[in-house]
């Protein structure tokens, strides 16, 4: 698939070099301002494991 890409890009390998960062460049800031924070509430790295509840921990009981 990357071989079909570099040889779809015109020019000679310095412009093709340029051109495929350029096109790295576009689809990391499409999906850091697009994709991830759509995708943000559904992930679960957020959710806390440790049990926070008052009382908890401190051996009164």
């Amino acid at each position: 698939m990357y071989g079909l890409i570099w040889r779809l890009i015109p020019g000679p390998v310095p412009v093709k070099l340029v051109i495929a960062l350029a096109l790295i460049a576009g689809i990391a800031w499409l999906l850091w301002t697009v994709v991830f924070p759509w995708a943000d509430p559904y992930m679960p790295f957020n959710d806390g494991a440790v049990d926070t509840g008052a009382g908890a921990g401190t051996g009164s009981g």
